[in-house]
């Protein structure tokens, strides 16, 4: 009897794993998407440059939303300064989604057919590592790749002309992205 209990345990455990890091994952990623739709809000707002700015911290990537202090866009030397000054709280994913990171898969496709495979950098947004969105709501363009476990992969994409996200699931099976 016991036997048996344990066997079946240890069958429904890997399903159960993956079950755990696709919601998770998928929480990080509706949780980024938001973050990025409030910095464009921000930017709204104020009339300003709002940007968030991802950057590589150990083994890991932080990210913090910045405004614009001096009205020539959120540039590196003025948030050093302190005349770009951050918005809120530095964050990491791991610190609210257990188990989830920014990064990719290993062989993982682009997004888009003939785009760019993320490879090693699953920060996406040019030179800056930012995304910087307008007081009239535009955007800089670029993706994000978080990942989960060994099977649980998602991106989101920032369309530049609306400052707009859209979340994707990549379906390891089919090797195709499917939005969420």
């Amino acid at each position: 009897m016991v036997a048996a209990l344990l066997t079946l345990g240890g069958v429904a455990v890997p399903p159960l794993r993956y079950t755990i890091d696709s919601v998770r994952a998928g929480g990080a990623a509706r949780y980024v998407a938001t973050r990025l739709q409030r910095a464009r809000l921000e930017a709204i707002t104020r009339s300003v440059d709002v940007a968030v700015r991802f950057s590589a911290s150990g083994d890991a990537y932080i990210f913090a939303v910045y405004v614009d202090g001096n009205r020539n866009g959120v540039l590196s030397r003025d948030v050093q300064s302190g005349i770009d000054w951050r918005l809120g709280p530095t964050e990491r994913l791991r610190d609210n989604f257990a188990g989830v990171e920014f990064g990719a898969l290993p062989g993982l496709p682009p997004v888009d057919a003939g785009g760019t495979a993320p490879g090693s950098n699953p920060i996406r947004l040019g030179a800056s590592g930012s995304a910087t969105f307008s007081p009239l709501g535009t955007s800089s363009t670029g993706t994000l790749y978080l990942k989960a476990g060994t099977a649980q992969q998602f991106a989101i994409r920032i369309y530049g002309e609306t400052g707009k996200t859209r979340i994707l699931r990549y379906d390891v099976g089919s090797r195709r992205w499917n939005p969420l």
